[in-house]
């Protein structure tokens, strides 16, 4: 016989989650006139998100996805990163009662402010974690002009 927990309000609160779920801000339209489709994230990596003094920095958790199963795209001010994580083939015997680690797509944007240079953006994935560099322009030095008389 096992010992089971009593949570009086676990299907409330699984409820709860399902709506939470079905209004989740990280739902995001795609594309232009050909992919006019609605697309959801199995799961969305954390960011950590960094201005230092002549760059920004986003640092995103993706463990267990290949760096050749991420995308990073930058359109119209907007940095787009997505990509896939994929099942592990796992042996049925092992026999797991549960299963945490969640695999699918992911999806993010961040809009960028006008000074990062998208030409000069780098990307590069190590140990688990996507590392976004987005370098600043180069601001033009107010220039004095003399006044002749």
């Amino acid at each position: 016989m096992s010992l089971v927990r009593y949570e009086p309000w676990g299907l409330l609160n699984q409820l709860h989650g399902e709506i939470d779920r079905m209004f989740d801000p990280r739902l995001h339209r795609i594309g232009g006139d050909a992919e006019d489709q609605l697309a959801t994230s199995d799961w969305v990596p954390a960011v950590d998100i960094r201005e230092e003094g002549q760059r920004y920095v986003i640092h995103a958790d993706v463990p267990g996805v290949k760096p050749e199963d991420i995308e990073v795209h930058m359109e119209d001010g907007v940095l787009t990163i997505k990509g896939q994580r994929y099942s592990e083939n796992k042996d049925e015997r092992e026999g797991f009662k549960r299963v945490e680690r969640v695999r699918g797509s992911f999806f993010r944007r961040f809009s960028l402010p006008d000074t990062a240079d998208a030409e000069s953006i780098s990307a590069k994935s190590k140990d688990g974690v996507l590392e976004i560099t987005i370098p600043k322009q180069a601001k033009v030095m107010p220039k004095r002009i003399n006044v002749e008389s």
